[in-house]
């Protein structure tokens, strides 16, 4: 089992940005968003680099194809986040609170997502490698279709998570919290998970294989 590399952030000294809002193909380089309001506001095909994003609210924001690179996100919040097919690369995400962010064909590398609650992740088709979920919620977590590789979860709790048609290569589970699968428990293969958490999947384990247990 190999373990995720974790990003290495180091932020230089920021700059306050001061523009009315984002753009689409935007290059930010170096800049602070501290509680911006980015709702509904289009940065499709952005760049961020060495970027801070504090307090900031992401409803509906559009940032598909964008690519998120050396920076942290802090106490982000929205629903319905739009990050389809973005690229995350040594990025942070501490403390957020996300409803339906929708991250389907993104590729994620070196990320770490700490803290926080993220409802119906949708991260479909998409490619994650040296990433950490710790001690965040994750509820339905969608990876339908996703490469999984170098993957660790730490002190977090999944519900619902979506395994269907995924590719797990060294995902480390046994740090879960709570484990619950809806689907795709044949794709654990792959994964690590501790001896209790067995106990905790036989049943549904049971239930797919056809096997019927009685006292």
């Amino acid at each position: 089992m190999k373990g995720a590399r974790r990003p290495e952030v180091r932020l230089p000294v920021l700059e306050p940005y001061e523009g009315g809002g984002l753009e689409p193909d935007g290059d930010y380089d170096g800049l602070e968003f501290r509680e911006r309001d980015l709702s509904g506001q289009d940065g499709s095909g952005a760049r961020f680099m060495d970027c801070a994003l504090t307090g900031c609210a992401l409803d509906e924001t559009r940032l598909r194809h964008a690519r998120v690179l050396d920076s942290a996100l802090t106490g982000v919040r929205g629903v319905g986040t739009d990050l389809a097919e973005a690229t995350l690369r040594d990025v942070e995400l501490t403390d957020a609170r996300l409803g339906g962010p929708q991250l389907h064909g993104a590729v994620l590398e070196r990320v770490v997502i700490r803290g926080g609650k993220i409802d119906y992740l949708n991260l479909r088709t998409a490619r994650l490698r040296d990433v950490v979920f710790e001690g965040c919620v994750l509820v339905e977590p969608d990876f339908g279709g996703a490469r999984l590789e170098r993957v660790e979860f730490a002190d977090c709790v999944l519900k619902g998570a979506d395994l269907h048609a995924a590719t797990l290569v060294d995902v480390d589970l046994r740090g879960a919290a709570s484990l619950e699968i809806s689907r795709g428990l044949d794709r654990l293969a792959g994964a690590v998970i501790s001896p209790a958490q067995l106990l905790d999947l036989a049943p549904v384990l049971a239930a797919q294989w056809g096997i019927r247990v009685e006292g």
